[in-house]
């Protein structure tokens, strides 16, 4: 049976977006959020091969900061374990930085130039050869394309009166976006204080069943669109896995 949801996004950009989803279970608005962080694969280093390395640091410290290096992971162009070779040669005095990767595959670049992996002094020297890997984010959390996911109910708020004329506005605060008649508000808009939008009115607020909200930042190795309809096609590959395991 097909599932009858609403999708609206708030606010919007490449790498974050608030959205909100109406006609889901919490159950399933949880499923997405897990989805997000550890069942959509993306492309992180995972092994280096140094020629050189005359930096004040080990081979395996510069190692890890690549690992945390992200990169742009194109969908559906790659499966679970493929790789790209990316390399680095940077001599001192100067700091090499994630932009001076080369990739040996067009489709994946670094998706932040201006990391910063060390600085160099005068005669050192930076050189190798990093194979970057398609991996979940279940098995390591540098392949976690959404750095930031979460969601909470979405919150009607209804004025169910007017203060008594001696009675002083008390602070009411709520987080995120709340519902006014069928208006979707911005809490920062009032300072996330009720009492500021609604001065000498008594208020009411309450969850909206099966609405919530999602606030979801990536790093760069997808955009929100493409992580949020990865997750979705995660948890469908795994209901058809169900389906046909019980029909067996």
């Amino acid at each position: 049976m097909p599932v009858d949801y609403e999708v609206e996004f708030i606010e919007r950009s490449d790498r974050s977006a608030r959205f909100l989803v109406r006609g889901v279970t919490p159950a399933f608005a949880n499923g997405i959020r897990r989805a997000m962080i550890a069942d959509v694969p993306t492309m992180a280093i995972d092994t280096v091969n140094f020629v050189e390395n005359s930096s004040v640091m080990f081979d395996e410290q510069i190692a890890l900061r690549l690992g945390l290096v992200p990169l742009t992971t194109p969908p559906e162009e790659f499966e679970v374990g493929d790789s790209v070779t990316l390399s680095l040669d940077v001599s001192g005095p100067n700091t090499a930085y994630s932009g001076d990767l080369v990739s040996h595959d067009e489709s994946v670049e670094v998706a932040t130039e201006g990391v910063p992996i060390i600085d160099l002094k005068e005669g050192q020297r930076l050189e190798f050869d990093a194979e970057a890997k398609m991996i979940t984010g279940k098995d390591h959390a540098k392949h976690q394309g959404g750095v930031s996911v979460g969601y909470q109910h979405l919150q009607s708020v209804e004025v169910v009166g007017d203060r008594g004329e001696f009675e002083e506005d008390e602070t009411r605060i709520v987080r995120g976006v709340v519902e006014d008649d069928g208006e979707l508000l911005l809490s920062e808009e009032f300072d996330n204080d009720l009492s500021q939008r609604y001065p000498g009115k008594e208020v009411e607020v309450t969850d909206v069943e099966n609405a919530f909200v999602f606030h979801v930042e990536t790093d760069g190795s997808y955009t929100v669109e493409e992580l949020v309809t990865l997750a979705a096609d995660s948890i469908a590959d795994r209901a058809d896995e169900l389906e046909a395991a019980v029909q067996l």
